[in-house]
């Protein structure tokens, strides 16, 4: 009996202790999923603060860099910064607009000699594309928004109604557009190591998938990034985790050696003022847009020049590493009314050469 008692203290003991055990560890569940619901407001607050960028510094505004260039007003009320070389406008034979490359500037020029300049009478206009420099951002920018842009540009400075356009990498394939779009605006076109989108349609698996993978590992990611989920394509390259596009910190793996021999002889870029307005809607813009899901393919493009009264060249380099070759090359087939220049041994900025802007301006103008 004795023994009875004691076991029945202790059993109760030991069911007094558990309750209480129970007790201290056990939340309410009302309370427990107040609790759950604010940790996963925190974090998908913290997520979306994350991923959004910071506004745009617009030149002239209170917070921004000043106006120190010529601009003109397009219809939307956005500025675009130009600079002008060459002849005089009214004096000119051969009027030229040249389309900057990605995290470049109006600056960012090819080298015209004065002395070709002179003796074919040619004027050069180079803008500042949306987001760069001194040109306003454009929030709603398009394929078709620049090409749009660069017809503004040249009724406002009165070129006339067909003029010449030159564009270098990103900017040669900002022409794609300008030959959809407004090719009856176009005196002639020369893209120079234009960029391609390895989504674009008509481009054989094959070629796309062997030209995707030359790429740096990181550059693949930020290429899928930019192309499947745009809205992250600012967290994805400023994030701390993982690499994002080698491109925007300018990598020499990307240059083959001649390029980095031209580089190193060429004038030091001035990157804070292209990037001056920000980083997102200059250089991750131009990813969003540049490989993004476009409305056309160029390689289903038709012949702008039917009657060959202008002509559409392209040039490349066979070491070219941040635009392959081999899909230019396809393109070219594919669209026989291109003169294409594929030049042996060169890198992507082989027109930074010696008198190699002069050869590349005299097959647009005069056939040379």
């Amino acid at each position: 009996m004795a023994g009875g008692g004691v076991n029945r203290k202790i059993s109760a003991r030991a069911q007094t202790r558990k309750a209480k055990q129970n007790t201290s560890f056990n939340l309410p569940s009302g309370l427990f999923t107040k609790v759950l619901l604010v940790l996963s407001v925190g974090a998908l607050a913290w997520t979306f603060q994350a991923i959004q960028p910071p506004p745009p510094k617009i030149c002239g505004s209170p917070d921004g860099p000043p106006v120190t260039v010529s601009r003109i007003k397009l219809r939307d009320g956005r500025y675009l910064a130009y600079q002008e070389r060459g002849v005089a406008r009214d004096a000119a034979k051969y009027r030229i607009i040249e389309v900057h490359g990605f995290d470049s500037c109006r600056l960012d020029t090819i080298n015209l000699s004065p002395e070709l300049a002179e003796r074919l009478g040619i004027y050069i206009v180079s803008f500042d594309r949306p987001g760069y420099g001194e040109s306003d951002p454009n929030p709603k920018k398009t394929v078709k928004s620049m090409a749009l842009d660069i017809e503004e540009l040249a009724d406002q400075l009165r070129l006339g109604s067909k003029f010449y356009v030159i564009g270098f990498s990103m900017g040669g394939q900002v022409l794609w557009s300008c030959l959809k779009y407004i090719p009856h605006r176009l005196a002639g076109a020369t893209l120079i190591a234009p960029v391609i989108n390895y989504w674009w349609s008509g481009l054989p698996t094959n070629l796309t998938n062997e030209a995707y993978l030359l790429q740096l590992p990181q550059d693949q990611w930020a290429l899928r990034v930019s192309h499947y989920a745009p809205w992250l394509t600012y967290w994805w390259n400023t994030q701390k985790w993982f690499p994002g596009s080698s491109v925007i910190t300018n990598s020499l793996e990307n240059f083959s050696s001649q390029d980095i021999e031209l580089l190193m002889k060429s004038p030091m870029r001035n990157l804070a003022h292209l990037r001056q307005q920000g980083e997102y809607e200059s250089l991750h813009r131009d990813m969003i847009i540049g490989f993004g899901s476009w409305e056309f393919s160029p390689v289903e493009l038709d012949n702008p020049f039917p009657n060959n009264e202008g002509s559409v060249h392209l040039w490349h380099g066979d070491e070219d590493r941040l635009v392959p070759v081999t899909l230019q090359r396809h393109i070219a087939q594919q669209l026989p009314w291109i003169q294409y220049h594929e030049l042996p041994g060169a890198g992507h900025m082989f027109p930074l050469a010696d008198v190699m802007s002069d050869n590349i301006i005299k097959a647009l103008l005069v056939g040379d």
